[in-house]
């Protein structure tokens, strides 16, 4: 679908070359349509050698067993994102230590995931009863014989494989950023 109208006053959209690539942009504003992209997150989140999963109450991934996650709000920061996401689903409680994988996925509405390793807080594994319909802490062994999405495999893959420090947030930059969210090695 093509965008038509201006997301900032309304107007009219044209094409227009933006450095080589036909964007659609405003005839009365600056506003430029630059394309369509989502940001999902992602928690792996790991007690006494077992890790949390959901199961997805709802397609897409009905009955697949996944870490828990979801989509950046407009106006949240990531790190509040995946908290929230977390207790939702899960009724657990968790702070962000490290960005362990990415994943980028090209397609109509390009999506980027990112999965955060989390430290353990506090709360029993709860499912909301509307994304999901069951959580718990699994260990290797018992996700073996679990109906876990191939996606959550990889990244449950990478949680235990990952070398270094990874991306950690900064919470104390060198350049102070106000409204930043700020990760580095």
């Amino acid at each position: 679908m093509e965008a038509n109208f201006c997301m900032s006053c309304g107007a009219a959209l044209e094409d227009r070359d933006m450095d080589g690539t036909i964007r659609r942009a405003c005839t009365q504003c600056s506003f430029v349509h630059w394309g369509n992209y989502s940001i999902g997150v992602g928690a792996l989140i790991a007690k006494d050698r077992a890790f949390l999963l959901v199961r997805r109450a709802q397609n897409p991934g009905k009955g697949y067993w996944t870490n828990p996650g979801g989509y950046i709000e407009q106006l949240e920061a990531i790190e509040e994102t995946i908290r929230r996401e977390v207790r939702e689903e899960a009724g657990v409680d968790a702070v962000v230590r490290r960005v362990v994988a990415l994943r980028d996925l090209p397609r109509a509405v390009h999506n980027v995931y990112i999965a955060f390793e989390m430290e353990y807080v506090g709360g029993e594994p709860v499912p909301d009863g509307i994304e999901v319909d069951a959580a718990g802490f699994f260990t290797p062994e018992e996700i073996e014989t679990m109906n876990v999405a191939p996606f959550t495999r990889w990244l449950l893959d990478a949680a235990a494989n990952a070398g270094g420090d990874g991306l950690h947030a900064d919470g104390n930059p060198a350049v102070p950023l106000a409204g930043y969210g700020l990760f580095r090695a």
